[in-house]
This record gives structure tokens, sequence and C-alpha cells, in this order.
């Protein structure tokens, strides 16, 4: 990989800009869940250990270019500095920023207010990323997670600074990179969630690098009727069918196993504990709807897990949000975990649904990494630059 880490850089008596995503979900006043400011700690108190003084740029929520006090990262403040274990200072402005006071003199980190705030950043402005350079004299990027975008703090920074990934963004593209860069093989993509559509380039992506493709969710309800499957009342995008052929033809002449569920769960209402029973995928009543793969899709997905060497995971195989259509994405899980805790599977996974879902299975700890960058995740899996990544690489 041609960037640089913490590792590679002298950081003694230095201001370091980091870029960091802690745009946390907040409530009343109070963060309500702090893994994305926990994520980031190594990182901050790496760079102070190196004599460095982390200054970190942050946004939250979308006020687009403007002042939303409802948006303020002052909020983050209390759950920080537990999670740093020192005293943050706090920038309402840049032009206090600029302005070097005692308290920030005195500050081990500082954090600036919310850098959407700021018109220039969204739009990639060449005068903003100039004036956030004056603050620093290294950039660090430690966001993955805003990486897809094309940002003053996230691209056009990392051009005017010597710059480097954080631990946190290092693990996310060496965990990338294990899983699709230079995989072991065989290599297994699951594939879930409501629509192709929303999927269709990540489909087209993993074909030709996968050895096998597990389709699941609703998805899997348009590739069987792509193959002229009756599934009833359920979820598919019938419109897509022609596209659904299309990746299964890709797949087969590139060797790609492409993998439906055999057997399924239906049910004649969406609500928790259905009265539902379990049909060969050839058998949907037309008055049901699928929600979620039988036990026998199940055991074959176990045994391609028992012989794979790398899994990617990204959407579940059923409803998961309900019981007891969560049945075969939980069971799936725990598998590919009970694998990966013996040594015998990478295992990487990332997107929301996915996150929720594994973390509901209590398989999620055992994985071996698990993004929580939705979207940047994904347009990586889709084989697409991401324009922080690419900056760090100069």
């Amino acid at each position: 990989m041609g960037w640089k880490t913490l590792d590679d850089m002298d950081l003694a008596g230095k201001r370091v800009l980091v870029r960091v995503d802690i745009n946390v979900p907040v409530e009343n006043g109070k963060v309500t869940d702090t893994t994305r400011i926990d994520r980031i700690a190594p990182t901050v108190k790496d760079i102070l250990a190196k004599g460095g003084k982390p200054i970190l740029l942050a946004h939250f929520g979308r006020p687009k270019g403007k002042v939303v006090l409802d948006m303020s990262l002052r909020v983050t403040l209390p759950a920080l500095e537990a999670a740093l274990g020192t005293k943050v200072a706090f920038d309402e402005t840049l032009d206090a920023a600029e302005a070097q006071t005692d308290e920030q003199r005195e500050a081990k980190v500082i954090l600036l207010e919310n850098i959407r705030f700021h018109p220039g950043e969204e739009k990639n402005d060449p005068a903003f990323a100039q004036r956030l350079a004056g603050l620093g004299d290294v950039y660090v990027n430690d966001a993955f997670s805003a990486a897809h975008r094309a940002h003053a703090s996230t691209e056009a920074l990392a051009k005017l600074l010597p710059c480097c990934a954080g631990r946190l963004m290092q693990a996310e593209l060496e965990a990338l990179e294990s899983a699709l860069g230079k995989p072991e093989r065989p290599v297994v993509a699951v594939v879930g969630g409501a629509k192709v559509s929303t999927k269709l380039e990540l489909l087209g992506n993993l074909v030709e690098k996968v050895d096998y493709l597990i389709i699941g969710g609703g998805m899997a309800n348009t590739f069987l009727a792509a193959e002229g499957i009756d599934v009833g009342k359920s979820l598919a995008e019938h419109d897509m069918t022609e596209i659904a052929t299309q990746i299964k033809l890709k797949a087969l002449d590139l060797g790609c196993q492409l993998v439906l569920p055999a057997d399924v769960v239906v049910a004649r209402e969406f609500k928790a504990n259905a009265a539902n029973e379990t049909v060969p995928a050839t058998q949907c009543p037309s008055d049901a709807m699928i929600l979620d793969a039988g036990p026998d899709a199940v055991a074959r997905i176990e045994g391609i897990f028992e012989e794979a060497k790398t899994l990617i995971w990204n959407g579940p195989l059923g409803a998961f949000e309900i019981a007891p259509f969560d049945t075969a994405t939980n069971a799936a899980a725990t598998a590919a975990a009970a694998l990966t805790r013996a040594g015998k599977l990478i295992s990487v996974a990332g997107g929301g649904d996915t996150v929720a879902a594994l973390n509901t299975s209590g398989a999620a700890g055992d994985f071996t990494y698990i993004s929580t960058a939705g979207g940047a995740f994904l347009e990586w899996m889709e084989g697409k630059t991401l324009p922080g990544v690419a900056a760090l690489e100069g």
C-alpha cells in the first residue's frame, strides 16, 4: 500500500491535524453510543506519545455550510475527554483556532467546531483547505468512513501537509486489502438486503473477485423471480430480473458460484413470531412472502464457509429485525465467527444493517474486522477509488 502510518512520522513538537469521525448519536444533550469516539482514541494517544499535539477536525450531521447550533460538536466533549483521559480544548471558530490562546497552548488536545459549518468544506475549496493547513504541521486521516468524500478536510489537506493514515484508517485499509485486494482463497461474499438496484455495482465487482457469491434477503427473491420462480407476495424487484439474470450469467462465465437459497421460510404477515413454514424455494405459496432462508440453505452456507479462507459480508439473509426471521442470519454469522475464532477464516463485514445484525447475533466480536463506515465500505467493495485514501497515497 502506498500510504504512510503514524510509525513513519516524526511528530515531536508538531501540531497534528487529525480528521476523525465522531458523528455519534445524541439524545437530550448526551452521547448515547461512544463507539466512534472510542475507536479514535488509539490514534490520538499515539500522537500524544510521540510528542505531537492533536487538533481534531470532524463533522456532525449535515449543516450544509451553515452554523446550526443543534449540530455543535461541543456535545461530544465529555465523551471525548473520558475516552482520551485528558482535557480537550474546544475552538468554536476558525478565527479562535488561528488566534492560539493560552488555553490552546496549554491543552494537550484541541477539537475544532463542526467542520461542515464552513461552506468550503464540502466544496473542497482550496482557499479553505489552505487556511486549515495553516493550523498544523502534519495531517493524519483517521476517518475512513468519510474517505469517499472529496472534501477539504478529507482530500485537499493531504496534498498540503506531510500526511499519513491514523490507526483506525490503517486497520480498515489493511482489513479490506486482506479481504479484496490480495485475499486468501477461496473467497466468499455474502450480500443481502432488500434491493438489487442499490447494490448493482457491488455485485458486478464481486463476481469478478470472489469464488462464491451468496445472495440473501429481498435480493434473493429477485434472483429467484429471474429464474421464473413464483415468489408470491415477497419483496422483490420484478423490473430487475433481467439485470439479475445478467449478473448470474457473468458469474457463470467468470467461475464464480452464485448461491441462492434452496429452501425458504414463508409467512402471510410481516410481524414478529408470525405463523410460518419452511418450503422449497420453488414452492412459495402465492399468498405468502419469503422472510428468511431455510435450514437447508443455512447448511449449504455453513459448508461453503468451512471451505473458505476469506469472507466478506454485507447485508442480512432475511428479515433479521424480527424473530424468528433472524434465524438464518444468526446461524450463518455464528458459524463464521466460530471459524474465525479457530483461525480458519478471515472475516470482514460492514454496512449499517450488517453491523446491527451481527451485533444481534452475538457474533460480531469474533469477526476479524467489522467496519462501521457504511458508504465508504460499500464504495470500496464496489471497486471505486476513494478520494480520501487516494490523497494519502500521493
